[in-house]
């Protein structure tokens, strides 16, 4: 029998609402510039963008709950509530109409950016992957199934910082929906049990600074509640 010559690492997981379960992560997808008015507020054109893609590690999902630290290296942490949806079977090559298919359950998270390294990346033309996939980076909610929510379409998405309005939309605003996403997706990887996928965000996105307290939720989904830690030393 084959024996590992460290520890395996714990596998990553988020809870499941209203059960002791655990959904286990596989991978995480993000989509970006999912929102028109988001897109825009970032300076692109949404209508003449496809999908396209970033991913984070498994273990950057952290609950969203208690306190979330502050990153080192940045001092423009920003906020980016998303729907998520846990993939529960996969696939490649999955058609629009199959897509939803492949979905277990969804949830409410935030993609965190450090938005100083990206804007330094983008400038350089270099990967985003330090300013969107370090540690505790992917904060998520328990998961609510497919079978109690159904298929949320047009729910209401929103952030508050300290009990004030930051983001606020709908998810039929999204330019790519669900759907779309999944087979976008499947068309250049297989997704797979366990994959999650963040959904973009809308509008609004800005800075978080130490001590914020954070909610967010979409609405029939998922709420979540949260602080953010203090700066490293």
């Amino acid at each position: 029998m084959n024996a590992f010559v460290i520890d395996p690492p714990t596998i990553p997981a988020v809870g499941v609402a209203g059960s002791s379960q655990r959904f286990p992560v596989r991978r995480v997808f993000c989509v970006g510039r999912n929102y028109a008015a988001h897109a825009r507020e970032m300076g692109n054109d949404p209508s003449r963008e496809p999908p396209f893609f970033f991913t984070k590690p498994a273990d950057a999902v952290v609950p969203a709950s208690g306190q979330v630290p502050y990153p080192p290296l940045t001092s423009d942490l920003h906020h980016e509530v998303e729907m998520v949806v846990a993939i529960g079977a996969g696939g490649r090559n999955i058609s629009a109409d199959k897509a939803l298919d492949m979905v277990w359950g969804y949830g409410v998270g935030l993609d965190l950016t450090r938005r100083d390294l990206q804007a330094e990346a983008k400038k350089l033309g270099r990967p985003w992957d330090w300013a969107k996939g370090f540690d505790a980076s992917a904060v998520c909610s328990d998961i609510t199934p497919v079978k109690v929510a159904g298929h949320p379409t047009a729910n209401a998405i929103w952030l508050k910082i300290n009990g004030e309005m930051r983001q606020q939309g709908t998810l039929d605003e999204m330019i790519w929906p669900v759907s779309d996403v999944i087979a976008a997706i499947s068309q250049s990887v297989a997704l797979m049990p366990g994959d999650l996928i963040f959904t973009g965000t809308p509008a609004g996105v800005g800075a978080l600074q130490p001590g914020d307290r954070v909610t967010a939720g979409v609405d029939g989904i998922a709420e979540i509640a949260f602080e953010i830690g203090p700066r490293p030393v």
